[in-house]
């Protein structure tokens, strides 16, 4: 196979190349996957420098989330039977996703949805069930809600402005570009406001009903504090992340007096401490993908095929230079996307 094998740390994606490696060999609970499309994330640009929390032992191959077909079953799965066959389309996240196949286990594989590609599947993993836990598992979101979400034209951004619509609020969108807030308001988001105007906080709280404020701030930035300047009393803020670079300290006095909660979303701890709730959350979001509720927002404004595009494709999401997930269709010696 091909792929992008890490054997020393890098500065950065330009330092990446793509070399002939062996086939993976897939534990026997483990599929083999011929990828077709991979997504990247930034935690891949961490990780490739050695800076990421979860390092693997030297040398291993860079990448996460993918999408692909399953060329062999586990040999000895789980349970006895296998969710999967030779030939399904799946997509999913384990290391190694920059490359050409590779080896996951069932847990971390769902099938494409029913006429989703395999470009548009490729970076739904993350970004999809981080959004609808954190919308409706943690805030509560209900019909008639008005939600504010930050960093709309990112990846988890723009999945939240589509659940939150389908779910049947109000949107208003935040980002830092005129396109990017063209982008928020193409996926759905009903009002559009750029954060980088130091009055953002009031503009959002004059287009709530009687200027009451939003309902629930969804938060992958670090734009707490300045949010709860136009929060609804009973409002709910959503700590996704921190993608500004700090992490916030809050004057929890104001939390009181505006009666808000403020609530995290760590999705990848529901694993180890609510598996059941991965279930539920899949299953809701596959009726919104299959009933055409929610799209595939994968960035568009340019083509990155091969994976030789992997360092551009990085570069352009570390330079913030995108929108929504940056994908690499990796169509070498396999079918058409």
């Amino acid at each position: 196979m091909r792929g992008i094998q890490i054997k020393e740390y890098v500065k950065g994606p330009r330092d990446l190349t793509v070399t002939e490696l062996p086939d993976p060999k897939p534990q026997p609970t483990e599929y083999l996957i011929g990828v077709k499309a991979s997504a990247t994330n930034f935690f891949d640009l961490l990780q490739i420098r050695g800076k990421y929390q979860h390092q693997p032992p030297l040398p291993w191959i860079a990448g996460a989330e993918f999408s692909g077909v399953v060329l062999a079953v586990p040999s000895n799965p789980k349970g006895g039977k296998t969710k999967f066959k030779v030939g399904d389309r799946v997509f999913g996240a384990s290391q190694g996703g920059f490359a050409t196949k590779i080896a996951a286990s069932e847990e971390k594989l769902r099938p494409v949805p029913r006429g989703w590609s395999h470009f548009d599947a490729a970076g739904l993993f993350v970004t999809a069930p981080t959004s609808y836990a954190g919308l409706v598992t943690r805030a509560n979101l209900k019909k008639g809600d008005w939600v504010l979400v930050h960093a709309a034209a990112g990846g988890v951004g723009l999945a939240a402005v589509q659940i939150a619509k389908a779910l049947g609020a109000t949107v208003v969108a935040t980002a830092g570009t005129e396109h990017k807030l063209e982008v928020a308001k193409r996926f759905g988001a009903d009002y559009a406001v750029n954060y980088r105007d130091s009055k953002w906080p009031e503009q959002v709280k004059k287009l709530t009903p009687k200027e009451r404020g939003v309902d629930i701030v969804y938060d992958p930035v670090g734009l707490i504090a300045q949010s709860m300047k136009c929060t609804a009393w009973n409002g709910r803020l959503l700590v996704i992340g921190f993608a500004a670079g700090d992490i916030e300290k809050m004057a929890t006095n104001r939390i009181l007096l505006k009666n808000v909660s403020v609530v995290g979303l760590h999705w990848g701890a529901y694993a180890t401490n609510e598996p059941e709730k991965i279930e539920e959350v899949w299953s809701d979001l596959f009726a919104l993908m299959e009933s055409g509720k929610i799209k595939g927002t994968c960035f568009t404004d340019r083509e990155y095929v091969g994976l030789e595009t992997v360092p551009a494709a990085l570069e352009a999401l570390g330079a913030r230079d995108s929108w929504g997930k940056v994908v690499v269709k990796v169509p070498e010696g396999q079918s058409k996307l």
